[in-house]
Parts: C-alpha cells; sequence; structure tokens
C-alpha cells in the first residue's frame, strides 16, 4: 500500500507540472495583443444635432447674406459655369466664363459650335476636353428638348451629360431657388467630417447626412457658407484653427 501511494504520489506530482510547463508554453506562443486602430468615435444624434445648431448659428453670424460665387445672368451661364468648375477654381472660372460667354452667349450658340473650338475657350480650367464635350452635348439636349432653356427640375438637370447631383443642386438652388441638396463640393465634403457632421466620405453620402441635419429651408445658404469658411479658415493645407468661428465645436478630425 505504501509502494502504490508513492507511485500516485509522483504520478500526480508528474501531471501537475505538466500541466504548469503546458500553460506557460501557451501563454509564451499567444500572440501579442495588437493595439486596435483609433477611429473617429461616431457622434450620436443627440450630440451631433447639438452640433448642427452651434455650427449653424456661427455660420450664420459670420455669413449673414452668402451667394454663389460663380459668376452669371441665367441659369444657362450657371450651368456651364458649374460644369467647368470641376477640378477647378471658382476664381478661374470666372476669369474664363466673361470671354467664353461674349463667343457663345446660349445654348443654341454652343451646340452650333465646334468641341474643339469649346475646348481651346476653356483650357485653362482643365480637363478641357471632357468638359468641352459635356457642355456641347448638354447644349445640344437643352436645345432638342426644352428649347434652349435649363430645366428647374432635377431628374431632368442629372439626365444632362455632365451633370451630377452637386452641379443639379447648385442651378436649381442658385438659379430657380429651388433646395434639392446640399452642394457637395471638395470644400463641404471635406469640412463636413473634420467638423463632424459626417462620417461618411463620398459626395453622394455626405449630402444624405446634411439633408437630414440641417432645415431644407437652409439647404442653400448652409452649403454656401460652409464653402466660404472652407476658403477663408479652414484651408486643406494649413487651417487656421485658431482664428476659426467654429474653434470652439469642430472636432478637428483628420
Amino acid at each position: 500500500m505504501a509502494e502504490q501511494k508513492d507511485k500516485n504520489g509522483r504520478r500526480a506530482k508528474s501531471l501537475k507540472t505538466t500541466d504548469k510547463k503546458t500553460a506557460g508554453t501557451s501563454a509564451q506562443n499567444a500572440a501579442p495583443k495588437s493595439k486596435k486602430e483609433t477611429k473617429p468615435k461616431k457622434k450620436s444624434d443627440l450630440s451631433r444635432k447639438k452640433l448642427v445648431k452651434q455650427v449653424g448659428e456661427t455660420l450664420r453670424k459670420t455669413y449673414p447674406n452668402p451667394s454663389c460665387a460663380l459668376t452669371h445672368r441665367s441659369p444657362f451661364e450657371l450651368l456651364v459655369a458649374t460644369i467647368l468648375s470641376a477640378q477647378c477654381t471658382d476664381k478661374r472660372v470666372n476669369q474664363v466664363t466673361p470671354e467664353l460667354f461674349r463667343r457663345f452667349p446660349d445654348a443654341q450658340a454652343f451646340a452650333n459650335a465646334d468641341v474643339g473650338e469649346i475646348g481651346e475657350a476653356i483650357k485653362s480650367c482643365g480637363f478641357y476636353r471632357s468638359k468641352a464635350l459635356n457642355i456641347s452635348r448638354a447644349s445640344k439636349t437643352l436645345v432638342e428638348k426644352y428649347g434652349g432653356q435649363v430645366p428647374d427640375d432635377f431628374q431632368k438637370l442629372r439626365e444632362l451629360p455632365g451633370v451630377g447631383c452637386k452641379t443639379a443642386n447648385c442651378v436649381l438652388g442658385n438659379a430657380f431657388g429651388i433646395a434639392s441638396g446640399f452642394v457637395v463640393d471638395t470644400h463641404v465634403l471635406r469640412l463636413s467630417r473634420k467638423i463632424g457632421l459626417s462620417d461618411e466620405t463620398t459626395p453622394e453620402k455626405v449630402e444624405a447626412d446634411l439633408n437630414s441635419l440641417f432645415p431644407k429651408e437652409e439647404w442653400i445658404d448652409a452649403s454656401h457658407r460652409l464653402i466660404l469658411l472652407g476658403r477663408q479658415y479652414c484651408v486643406a493645407r494649413r487651417p487656421k484653427c485658431d482664428v476659426c468661428p467654429l474653434n470652439n465645436c469642430c472636432l478637428k478630425r483628420p
């Protein structure tokens, strides 16, 4: 009995030692926990509404009477100018359009013109070949379908060559006073995320967020105000956060 007990004792000790070794080996082989990438926290609906209220009130005081930066005298001129503004500054577009509209005063004139001739006139705006082709095709469609006039309908505008949501919203808002949606240009796209108004990264999704956050009657002016803020304070490369009117409420996200 003493021998059997001794064997059992040694066996139990051996098993216990093995368990400890196995546990130690497992702990050593376990992969170290990687630090989770820090992502911008999504704001709750309540906190975001509070942010929108602060942003709206501040921007209304900063820019009480905003207006479209693109110089135009008619819905058609605004349509052409907005097409030209893609990947180009409004300042450059405003330098090009006076002579452009002198040579081609309406949709009929653009429809009759050679695409190459239009391209040469808008060359300094960049991507001039595709823009000239879109302007020519859009002008021909306007002449054929709408008597050379720009329709005040979102879907009809979207069917025109070179016209996306941004262009359609811009034309309807500024030429007709129709709030069809936020104008999400590069400034609005960048500021919406930086301020904390949206977590999205595409113009379509950012527009949907802004449309749901701001009252419809503010869509037109609020778009202008964000654009003005982007030009004056929230410059892409060197934002002037210390003097920005939204410094106290902006999340300053990258």
